[in-house]
């Protein structure tokens, strides 16, 4: 069975406990976009201005023109066992003559491989080339009646279990726990939750050729019912909720959460298994959404996300892609995708790295100069421009960090149904499938499919070259729409489809 995960360790200690300072109305925006109300917060790192949330680090950070870019892992990756692909071999893994034409470095960058990054902690994880995923036994291939990739809506909550909903809604404080000292501020106006509809569409053109829809009947979370539990654990306090299809009623467990950072967590293989039982017929893959932050062993702070490819059904929570939380997990949106390839942010990542049996490197690949390009085809510099060229008030719009939300968890969504396909993580290049090991991390990744990882998806779905080029344009006309959360990869698709 193939397995994958979005799987993120979470920045604080089992001890760390986070203080709740929430002034809540009975109903609120997270609660499934109950309208006409606000949620109030005092959060770390975030003050109000002109009415909207505007995020600040907890310590002053200075603004970076990302002016030179690299495109090749950072000193540390060496340092850590990684060993990067020459273009030959890049070649070959995408299933291509070593002779022909290699990718362009600048379009498709090399993995950074920062200290603490996923393949920094495993720097010899196995490569997946294409033609070891399709020699895999494992893989499943789409058929004429089974070419359907559904997608489930987060779950409703009965009414006898409104104390579900509440689980929602993050807990944060201001200097405990080790989080750090910054100003205190407050949130009046609310950020909306990514819409199913919209995760449909975005995911329609990510795999050009399949069916995307979302799943025709709800699920709801509900009260347990076991006679070893009494009326009165069947509260709060209570370690288990159902969940109804309108097959049966499946056990969730429940738990509180490592980290304090949401009230309680539900056991994401529990959910696993939900959406295999629910898996229709016709249907190629199966995505679950949620809203609730989730857990998938107890050695977990928490699991954004996993897959488990063989059975073809994925689960992915949007829990902690909620911009309101980047202060407390350590998440700089000035060097997110596409600016995490800004050369002064990987030395200054790299230099905080010490190599007592070494002489830690400081210098990073060659680099090329933004300013100085004139290029249009040149597709990470189109991007990076786009990204830095937000205007800063436009940065604390709630439709801005609404579209950030969504675009996190569109990201996370086709990286897991990736997995169903057959693709393991990457190890190649910067791409949607590699894996991750922080939410820092997880927001320095970019949203494309490496050419490696695309020669998959294009043979899986019989996708001819024109196909691919149609597909980019859908991605293109998605990323157009209102709010800038996608707007950098729009500008990389379009300098992607100028080479």
């Amino acid at each position: 069975m193939i397995l994958g995960c979005r799987r993120v360790l979470g920045p604080f200690t089992r001890k760390t406990r986070l203080r709740i300072l929430l002034e809540i109305p009975f109903s609120n925006p997270y609660l499934y976009n109950i309208p006409d109300t606000y949620i109030r917060f005092l959060l770390p790192g975030v003050l109000l201005i002109d009415g909207v949330p505007s995020m600040t680090p907890s310590r002053q950070a200075q603004e970076c023109s990302h002016e030179n870019l690299v495109y090749q892992p950072s000193p540390h990756a060496s340092q850590a066992g990684y060993r990067s692909y020459d273009p030959r071999q890049l070649l070959v893994a995408a299933g291509k003559n070593s002779k022909d034409v290699p990718s362009t470095p600048s379009t498709f960058p090399a993995p950074l491989v920062l200290p603490n990054d996923d393949l920094a902690l495993g720097p010899r994880y196995p490569p997946q080339s294409f033609r070891s995923w399709l020699r895999g036994k494992d893989r499943n291939e789409i058929t004429s009646d089974r070419r359907v990739i559904y997608i489930a809506a987060p779950p409703k909550v009965d009414n006898d279990i409104v104390f579900v909903r509440r689980w929602i809604l993050p807990r944060l404080s201001n200097s405990r726990g080790g989080v750090g000292k910054t100003r205190k501020g407050s949130i009046e106006t609310p950020i909306s939750t990514p819409k199913t509809n919209d995760v449909v569409e975005y995911l329609a053109a990510f795999y050009h050729g399949m069916t995307v829809k979302q799943l025709p009947f709800d699920l709801t979370y509900a009260s347990w019912d076991d006679e070893e539990q009494t009326s009165k654990t069947k509260s709060t306090s209570s370690p288990f909720i159902a969940l109804n299809t309108p097959y049966e009623s499946v056990r969730i467990r429940t738990r509180t959460c490592p980290d304090d950072m949401f009230p309680t967590q539900l056991s994401l293989n529990d959910l696993l298994d939900v959406a295999i039982s629910v898996l229709p017929k016709d249907a190629y893959a199966l995505l679950m959404l949620v809203d609730h932050d989730l857990y998938e062993d107890e050695d977990d702070d928490f699991c954004c996300g996993r897959a488990y490819g063989g059975s073809r059904v994925a689960v992915v929570s949007k829990a902690r892609y909620n911009p309101v939380l980047d202060g407390v997990q350590g998440v700089e949106r000035q060097h997110a995708w596409p600016a995490s390839h800004c050369e002064n942010y990987v030395k200054e990542s790299c230099a905080t790295v010490s190599w007592p049996s070494k002489k830690a490197k400081t210098d990073v690949a060659p680099s090329t100069t933004v300013e100085n390009s004139d290029s249009e085809s040149n597709a990470l510099e189109i991007a990076v421009r786009a990204h830095r060229t937000i205007p800063p008030d436009k940065l604390s719009t709630p439709e801005h960090l609404a579209s950030l939300w969504l675009s996190r968890t569109t990201r996370t969504a086709s990286h897991e149904l990736g997995h169903c396909f057959g693709i393991d993580h990457c190890v190649y290049y910067a791409c949607i499938m590699q894996g991750t090991a922080s939410m820092a991390e997880d927001v320095r990744q970019p949203p494309y499919l490496c050419p490696v990882e695309l020669a998959k998806i294009q043979r899986a779905i019989g996708l001819t070259d024109k196909d691919v080029m149609e597909r980019y344009k859908a991605l293109q006309n998605f990323c157009g729409r209102p709010g800038s959360g996608f707007a950098g990869f729009g500008c990389w698709i379009r300098g992607r489809i100028g080479e």
